[in-house]
């Protein structure tokens, strides 16, 4: 049987390794990967490298995927499309635009696709939110304390809405939504990994949250089992045991800074409108409130477990990351206007 296998998001690093690792499947015929703008592989920005995937330029907020998905005879869909913050330019609406009218238009041509029969969806562990309501552990059954109101969270939400809607219309579709925890590792480059390259780090006075990863290579293997086996429903995703904020600050050798609720709060806002950290309001509440998932269904289904714990997956990040030097005079001002205030 021969499998065509399109991967949205191939311009980010875990999209580009995914398409990357399905490529070199002697199985897999071909590899369409999308995006909007090409992989940085595919300039001087070096970037991983995609082997015989082919890369077509294409914007999912438009009916041309459809295109891309019926001319290429698709039958498996990987879609790692989802932007967890807004871009520079475009800002927040833009970001949703992406995500959720993005999502719409993919589901769409695969609806009316004949060709179509597996979708993998990545999703992220934060549609559970974070909040002093929630259980201590989620089970892909649990409801969200608080559900999510707005940013990466609502927009995964969103998204998970029309997945399920997709796959009660097309029951012939085998459909596997996957919950990540926040990847972590060497060339990882999210919200959060910014956040642990401050030489300091502003936390909430009066809180240690618990905190969960997913190393990226154990992330890359679980979507490459996806895109090739049939299991269908939702999974969370995440390295096993937790880490408290203040162990991650210990093992990266990094100071603490902890300030009240409302000074992190405007700490987050001046970060974010100066560009140094995208501390958004969602983040500003795990580091309050934390987050852990419950995993077993993921090993029960699979017969596999991570090779990477969450400690183990931040310790890798550490240490290929250099986190030693001054903090930028920068973000200095802002931390010092944001406890005097």
């Amino acid at each position: 049987m021969t499998h065509t296998v399109l991967v949205t998001g191939v311009s980010r690093h875990i999209g580009a390794r995914v398409a990357s690792v399905l490529a070199a499947d002697p199985d897999i015929d071909r590899v369409i990967g999308v995006d909007t703008v090409p992989p940085p592989s595919l300039s001087r920005d070096g970037g991983v490298p995609l082997g015989r995937t082919e890369f077509v330029r294409v914007d999912l907020r438009s009916p041309d995927i459809a295109q891309v998905i019926a001319a290429a005879d698709i039958d498996t869909v990987v879609h790692m499309s989802l932007v967890s913050a807004p871009p520079r330019s475009g800002g927040r609406m833009l970001m949703k635009e992406h995500n959720v009218i993005g999502t719409m238009q993919l589901l769409g041509a695969c609806q009316r696709s004949a060709t179509v029969r597996r979708v993998v969806v990545r999703s992220t562990t934060a549609v559970y939110g974070s909040s002093p309501h929630d259980p201590a552990v989620f089970t892909e059954d649990a409801e969200p304390g608080e559900s999510p109101t707005h940013g990466y969270a609502k927009d995964a939400s969103e998204v998970e809405g029309y997945v399920r809607g997709f796959a009660r219309r097309r029951g012939d579709v085998t459909v596997s939504m996957l919950r990540f925890a926040n990847f972590m590792g060497p060339g990882v480059d999210s919200p959060l990994t910014r956040y642990f390259t401050q030489p300091v780090l502003p936390t909430v006075f009066g809180f240690d949250p618990r905190l969960q990863f997913v190393h990226e290579d154990d992330a890359v293997e679980v979507l490459r089992r996806m895109a090739m086996e049939d299991h269908p429903g939702t999974f969370n995703v995440a390295g096993d045991g937790v880490l408290l904020l203040s162990q991650c600050a210990r093992r990266a050798g990094l100071l603490s800074l902890p300030v009240p609720s409302p000074a992190f709060r405007l700490l987050g806002d001046l970060a974010r409108g100066a560009g140094l950290v995208d501390f958004s309001p969602e983040q500003l509440r795990l580091m309050c409130h934390g987050r852990v998932v419950d995993t077993a269904r993921l090993a029960a289904r699979l017969g596999w477990k991570p090779k990477f714990s969450t400690s183990a997956a931040f310790e890798d990040f550490v240490r290929a990351r250099d986190l030693a030097g001054g903090l930028p005079a920068a973000m200095m001002e802002l931390i010092s206007q944001a406890v005097t205030r």
